[in-house]
């Protein structure tokens, strides 16, 4: 790779792995901010869960129209555009007083994360190719820390600012890191991935067969289990501590760090651990411990032991995501990214209403115990595909192949 080309995909990956973090960091700035909005509006639990799936209403509804739209005009362009408009509608929520009106903007502020999302994994994705490398990890890793930096300010001016001036100040922060990393991403165009061994000649999106189309769904379905469990950690995990286990506001906060701490230490040894044990036994692995954690988690008697729980949940779901979603994009592109996207962020539009009904039918605790089932289901989907052909060799990893072949760091072929 000459030393130019080079630079210049470092540079881009720099940029991507920023507005990773600014997507994290906004987010979790949010949602360290729901007790205290839903004091404001008076909302009830399974009012809260229904005003909650705004977010991820507006995610699935515009995820499949930002893969038409990366491909019309580049994925560059679209992560920015959608980066302002996240930093955007982040201001919104404490400007609401009843349920209704904040599902209501709580759905423009979904968009724009359903956006950015489709838009800078299809980036990540032609990067993968481009560099042949497994690190989608590492840009996860870096959402992961932004979510854990966005809940640990959060948790410090919790009790010093109105939700109103501390959402604020995030979007004067996001529209300064957009117009930052921005610049430097618009000024790249999207890496061309090599040609793969022995198809020369092939060009544009790969034709999808049924086996192909059946692969993406089970992809999207594992980012399905994933999300579900993100999401309730995002919109539950604080009021859980707060509610349940009589936590202060900012030790609620400490709840979604541990939590994103953990998947950033997880996905920050994603792609030693993807190269290693490959993509198969790393869902397996992931799901079974993401079950154990939650269930730690959701009926532990105290904070500390809660807080532990959340912890390996986080280490378990960390890569999870993005091997779904990667191999996704491999198969079939942004339309394939935006496939496996609609259908995880399809567990977060399921996910709070789910626990919200629950949580008022039950208990919270018991409602969060289905995150860990549905991570128990992403583990036995990951044994199921591992016994076809044996367990060697790893058919997650066997879906790619057909397309360019994905490589280790040291060059060869998984």
């Amino acid at each position: 790779m000459p030393g130019s080309n080079h630079t210049d995909l470092t540079r881009l990956r720099i940029a991507l792995t920023v507005f990773f973090a600014l997507d994290g960091f906004i987010f979790a700035g949010w949602v360290v901010r729901i007790p205290a909005i839903k004091e404001q509006t008076g909302a009830s639990a399974s009012a809260l869960g229904l005003a909650l799936l705004g977010v991820s209403a507006g995610a699935v509804i515009t995820m499949m129209l930002t893969g038409r739209l990366c491909r019309r005009y580049g994925s560059h362009a679209v992560t920015v555009v959608c980066g302002i408009l996240l930093s955007l509608s982040v201001a919104l929520p404490p400007l609401t007083h009843s349920a209704v009106a904040l599902g209501a903007v709580l759905l423009v502020f979904g968009a724009a994360y359903g956006g950015i999302n489709v838009a800078f994994n299809s980036a990540a994705v032609d990067l993968v190719a481009a560099l042949r490398r497994p690190i989608m990890p590492s840009f996860h890793a870096a959402f992961s820390l932004g979510g854990m930096l966005g809940a640990g300010l959060g948790g410090l001016v919790a009790g010093h600012l109105s939700p109103t001036r501390h959402l604020l100040g995030l979007t004067f922060i996001g529209l300064g890191v957009t117009a930052v990393a921005g610049r430097s991403l618009l000024r790249r165009q999207p890496p061309k991935p090599p040609e793969p061994a022995g198809d020369p000649g092939q060009n544009g999106p790969r034709r999808l067969d049924a086996r192909r189309r059946g692969l993406v769904a089970v992809f999207g379905l594992i980012a399905l289990c994933t999300a579900y469990g993100e999401g309730a950690m995002a919109d539950w995990g604080a009021l859980h501590l707060e509610q349940d286990l009589g936590a202060s506001a900012g030790a609620a906060a400490l709840g979604y760090s541990c939590f994103a701490l953990a998947m950033t230490l997880g996905r920050l040894t994603g792609t030693t651990l993807l190269e290693r044990l490959g993509r198969t036994r790393t869902v397996i692995a992931g799901g079974t411990t993401a079950a154990l954690g939650m269930l730690a988690g959701s009926l532990a008697p105290s904070l500390w032991a809660a807080l532990i729980g959340f912890a390996v949940t986080g280490l378990g779901l960390a890569n999870l995501f993005p091997v779904a979603v990667e191999r996704a994009g491999t198969l079939a592109g942004p339309s394939g990214v935006a496939t496996a996207s609609t259908l995880g962020y399809g567990g977060m539009l399921l996910g709070p209403p789910a626990i919200g009904f629950m949580a008022d039918w039950f208990s919270l605790p018991t409602a969060l115990t289905s995150v860990a089932l549905l991570a128990a289901v992403a583990a036995l989907i990951g044994l199921v595909l591992s016994f076809p052909g044996g367990p060697p060799p790893d058919p997650i990893r066997k879906a790619g192949r057909r397309g360019s072949p994905a490589r280790t760091s040291r060059g060869k072929p998984e």
